[in-house]
Protein backbone atom coordinates (compact mmCIF):
# COMPACT_ATOMS: atom_id res chain seq x y z
CA UNK A 1 0.00 0.00 0.00
CA UNK A 2 1.03 3.40 -1.00
CA UNK A 3 2.15 6.31 1.51
CA UNK A 4 -0.43 8.34 -0.21
CA UNK A 5 -3.15 5.65 0.14
CA UNK A 6 -2.19 5.45 3.95
CA UNK A 7 -2.24 8.55 4.69
CA UNK A 8 -5.61 9.11 3.59
CA UNK A 9 -7.08 6.49 5.50
CA UNK A 10 -5.88 7.60 8.60
CA UNK A 11 -6.95 11.06 7.94
CA UNK A 12 -10.47 9.17 7.55
CA UNK A 13 -10.36 7.05 10.54
CA UNK A 14 -9.28 10.65 12.67
CA UNK A 15 -12.23 12.38 11.65
CA UNK A 16 -14.88 12.41 14.02
CA UNK A 17 -18.04 10.47 13.65
CA UNK A 18 -20.27 13.84 13.01
CA UNK A 19 -17.98 14.48 9.67
CA UNK A 20 -19.59 11.99 8.13
CA UNK A 21 -23.62 13.63 8.76
CA UNK A 22 -24.90 16.52 7.48
CA UNK A 23 -23.59 18.71 9.76
CA UNK A 24 -21.74 18.29 12.55
CA UNK A 25 -24.46 19.27 14.66
CA UNK A 26 -27.19 16.85 12.92
CA UNK A 27 -25.07 13.75 14.33
CA UNK A 28 -24.43 15.18 18.42
CA UNK A 29 -28.71 15.73 18.30
CA UNK A 30 -29.94 17.96 21.39
CA UNK A 31 -27.98 16.66 24.40
CA UNK A 32 -24.64 17.05 22.52
CA UNK A 33 -24.68 20.70 23.19
CA UNK A 34 -27.63 20.75 25.84
CA UNK A 35 -27.50 19.19 28.98
CA UNK A 36 -31.36 19.01 30.27
CA UNK A 37 -30.26 18.90 34.38
CA UNK A 38 -26.16 19.36 34.19
CA UNK A 39 -25.89 22.05 32.28
CA UNK A 40 -23.09 23.97 32.48
CA UNK A 41 -24.06 27.13 31.49
CA UNK A 42 -26.56 29.70 30.52
CA UNK A 43 -29.45 28.14 27.86
CA UNK A 44 -28.42 25.16 29.67
CA UNK A 45 -25.28 24.74 27.63
CA UNK A 46 -23.72 21.58 28.05
CA UNK A 47 -20.05 22.17 27.68
CA UNK A 48 -18.44 25.13 29.69
CA UNK A 49 -18.39 28.27 28.18
CA UNK A 50 -14.73 29.47 27.17
CA UNK A 51 -13.61 31.95 29.06
CA UNK A 52 -10.02 32.26 27.82
CA UNK A 53 -10.14 33.93 24.56
CA UNK A 54 -9.81 37.37 24.67
CA UNK A 55 -11.71 39.79 22.07
CA UNK A 56 -9.25 42.11 20.84
CA UNK A 57 -11.20 45.14 20.86
CA UNK A 58 -12.69 45.10 24.13
CA UNK A 59 -9.76 43.06 25.71
CA UNK A 60 -12.01 41.06 27.77
CA UNK A 61 -12.77 37.26 27.34
CA UNK A 62 -16.20 36.64 24.88
CA UNK A 63 -19.64 36.72 26.65
CA UNK A 64 -23.20 35.66 25.91
CA UNK A 65 -23.45 33.00 23.02
CA UNK A 66 -20.14 33.65 21.45
CA UNK A 67 -18.56 32.43 24.56
CA UNK A 68 -20.97 29.14 24.54
CA UNK A 69 -19.69 28.23 20.55
CA UNK A 70 -16.32 29.12 21.62
CA UNK A 71 -16.76 26.32 24.22
CA UNK A 72 -16.39 23.57 21.07
CA UNK A 73 -15.13 26.05 18.16
CA UNK A 74 -11.80 26.61 19.58
CA UNK A 75 -8.47 25.00 20.40
CA UNK A 76 -8.32 22.96 23.51
CA UNK A 77 -5.57 25.05 24.38
CA UNK A 78 -7.65 28.12 24.49
CA UNK A 79 -10.20 26.97 26.64
CA UNK A 80 -12.31 24.65 23.92
CA UNK A 81 -13.15 21.24 22.20
CA UNK A 82 -10.93 22.04 18.99
CA UNK A 83 -14.23 21.28 16.89
CA UNK A 84 -13.16 22.88 13.95
CA UNK A 85 -11.65 26.34 15.70
CA UNK A 86 -12.10 29.58 14.78
CA UNK A 87 -9.18 32.08 13.85
CA UNK A 88 -10.48 34.92 15.48
CA UNK A 89 -7.88 37.46 13.96
CA UNK A 90 -8.54 36.54 10.33
CA UNK A 91 -12.80 35.74 11.05
CA UNK A 92 -15.68 37.92 10.04
CA UNK A 93 -16.00 40.03 13.36
CA UNK A 94 -18.55 37.97 16.25
CA UNK A 95 -18.89 39.03 19.55
CA UNK A 96 -19.68 42.97 19.12
CA UNK A 97 -21.73 45.41 21.61
CA UNK A 98 -23.00 47.03 18.97
CA UNK A 99 -22.59 47.01 15.13
CA UNK A 100 -21.40 50.25 13.43
CA UNK A 101 -23.42 51.43 11.06
CA UNK A 102 -21.01 52.53 8.68
CA UNK A 103 -19.80 49.12 8.42
CA UNK A 104 -22.86 46.96 8.07
CA UNK A 105 -26.58 47.25 8.04
CA UNK A 106 -27.78 44.43 10.24
CA UNK A 107 -31.56 43.61 10.39
CA UNK A 108 -32.99 43.30 13.68
CA UNK A 109 -33.34 39.56 13.21
CA UNK A 110 -29.53 38.64 13.19
CA UNK A 111 -28.89 40.89 16.73
CA UNK A 112 -29.53 39.93 19.80
CA UNK A 113 -29.72 41.63 23.51
CA UNK A 114 -30.18 44.83 22.31
CA UNK A 115 -28.07 44.81 19.55
CA UNK A 116 -25.20 42.51 20.00
CA UNK A 117 -23.78 41.17 16.64
CA UNK A 118 -22.74 36.94 18.14
CA UNK A 119 -22.16 33.89 16.18
CA UNK A 120 -25.73 33.54 15.94
CA UNK A 121 -26.01 36.26 13.76
CA UNK A 122 -25.12 34.37 10.73
CA UNK A 123 -25.28 30.87 12.03
CA UNK A 124 -28.60 29.07 13.11
CA UNK A 125 -26.65 26.08 14.68
CA UNK A 126 -29.69 23.74 14.71
CA UNK A 127 -30.42 20.45 12.58
CA UNK A 128 -33.59 22.00 11.44
CA UNK A 129 -31.58 24.32 9.11
CA UNK A 130 -30.90 23.63 5.78
CA UNK A 131 -28.31 25.28 4.56
CA UNK A 132 -25.02 25.23 4.39
CA UNK A 133 -22.20 25.44 7.27
CA UNK A 134 -25.66 26.44 8.95
CA UNK A 135 -25.34 30.00 7.59
CA UNK A 136 -29.08 32.16 7.77
CA UNK A 137 -29.41 32.60 4.03
CA UNK A 138 -29.73 29.95 0.99
CA UNK A 139 -26.25 30.15 -0.60
CA UNK A 140 -26.57 27.34 -3.03
CA UNK A 141 -23.84 25.19 -0.85
CA UNK A 142 -21.84 28.18 -0.76
CA UNK A 143 -22.02 29.19 -4.94
CA UNK A 144 -23.62 32.31 -3.93
CA UNK A 145 -22.21 33.73 -1.14
CA UNK A 146 -23.19 36.94 -2.30
CA UNK A 147 -26.73 36.80 -0.83
CA UNK A 148 -25.42 36.01 2.30
CA UNK A 149 -23.38 39.08 2.41
CA UNK A 150 -26.07 41.18 0.63
CA UNK A 151 -28.15 40.65 3.96
CA UNK A 152 -25.73 43.05 6.07
CA UNK A 153 -23.76 44.50 2.87
CA UNK A 154 -26.59 45.82 0.25
CA UNK A 155 -24.71 48.86 -0.55
CA UNK A 156 -21.20 46.91 -2.01
CA UNK A 157 -23.61 44.01 -3.18
CA UNK A 158 -24.71 44.11 -7.37
CA UNK A 159 -28.48 45.66 -8.09
CA UNK A 160 -29.40 42.10 -9.16
CA UNK A 161 -28.65 40.52 -5.52
CA UNK A 162 -29.84 42.84 -3.26
CA UNK A 163 -33.35 42.49 -5.00
CA UNK A 164 -33.70 39.16 -4.85
CA UNK A 165 -34.53 40.26 -0.86
CA UNK A 166 -32.81 37.25 0.38
CA UNK A 167 -34.84 35.13 3.34
CA UNK A 168 -33.56 34.65 7.04
CA UNK A 169 -33.68 30.96 8.87
CA UNK A 170 -34.70 31.08 12.30
CA UNK A 171 -35.11 28.43 14.57
CA UNK A 172 -35.06 30.86 17.91
CA UNK A 173 -38.46 31.97 17.84
CA UNK A 174 -40.85 29.14 18.61
CA UNK A 175 -43.77 31.39 18.23
CA UNK A 176 -43.51 31.86 14.29
CA UNK A 177 -42.24 30.64 11.21
CA UNK A 178 -38.81 29.07 10.77
CA UNK A 179 -38.22 31.13 7.51
CA UNK A 180 -38.15 34.66 8.06
CA UNK A 181 -40.02 35.94 4.93
CA UNK A 182 -40.07 39.78 3.44
CA UNK A 183 -42.33 41.95 5.14
CA UNK A 184 -43.79 42.30 1.60
CA UNK A 185 -44.51 38.24 1.23
CA UNK A 186 -45.29 38.19 4.69
CA UNK A 187 -48.57 40.36 4.36
CA UNK A 188 -49.44 38.82 1.20
CA UNK A 189 -50.03 35.55 2.78
CA UNK A 190 -53.52 34.19 4.55
CA UNK A 191 -53.70 32.28 7.45
CA UNK A 192 -55.45 28.77 6.38
CA UNK A 193 -58.91 28.36 7.77
CA UNK A 194 -59.64 27.16 11.34
CA UNK A 195 -60.90 23.77 11.88
CA UNK A 196 -64.11 23.28 13.76
CA UNK A 197 -63.81 22.02 17.09
CA UNK A 198 -65.47 18.78 16.30
CA UNK A 199 -62.72 17.48 13.63
CA UNK A 200 -64.41 18.17 10.60
CA UNK A 201 -62.71 20.18 7.55
CA UNK A 202 -63.40 23.85 7.55
CA UNK A 203 -66.07 25.30 5.34
CA UNK A 204 -65.32 26.86 2.27
CA UNK A 205 -66.31 30.83 2.79
CA UNK A 206 -69.74 31.44 0.94
CA UNK A 207 -69.02 32.77 -2.21
CA UNK A 208 -70.29 36.80 -2.84
CA UNK A 209 -73.21 37.17 -4.96
CA UNK A 210 -73.02 39.02 -8.26
CA UNK A 211 -75.27 42.05 -7.86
Amino acid sequence: MSFLKVLALAAVAALPLSAFATGGHDAVGCVGCHAIHTAKGEIIFAVNANKQVVNPKTKQPYSGTTALCLGCHEESSKGGQGYAPIAGHISHPYGLAQVDAKIAKVPGELLREGGRFECLGCHDPHPSNPYYKYLRVDTAKGSKMDAFCAVCHPIKADVATVAERAVLFTSMDETGNRVLAPKSAAKEQKAPAAAPADGSAPKAAPAKKKK
